[in-house]
């Protein structure tokens, strides 16, 4: 299934004398394993010089239920063509 796409669950329950019949089917759960990308991006004047630029952002709303390790910036060089860092 993608990322994003809505599934059906249903949920049993077990204890030490056993385990209980399965619950009505709901759709309530969506399917997210990638972060969301980060948000409010800005420039950090303590940082910017001529040669240098402080981006800060915020995380996205969901980290796909684990930490993100990484983030990788890129920047637009004027003319549509995006290096990435």
């Amino acid at each position: 299934m993608a990322w994003g796409s809505s599934i059906y669950a249903r949920v049993s329950a077990t204890n030490i004398y056993g385990t209980s019949s399965f619950s009505t089917a709901g759709n309530g759960a969506v399917i997210v394993t990638v972060p969301d990308a980060p948000v409010s991006l800005s420039n950090n004047g303590l940082v910017t010089t001529t040669n240098r630029i402080g981006i800060v952002w915020e995380p996205g709303y969901s980290d796909g239920g684990l930490p993100v390790l990484d983030y990788r910036v890129s920047w637009d060089q004027g003319s549509g063509n995006w290096v990435v860092r």
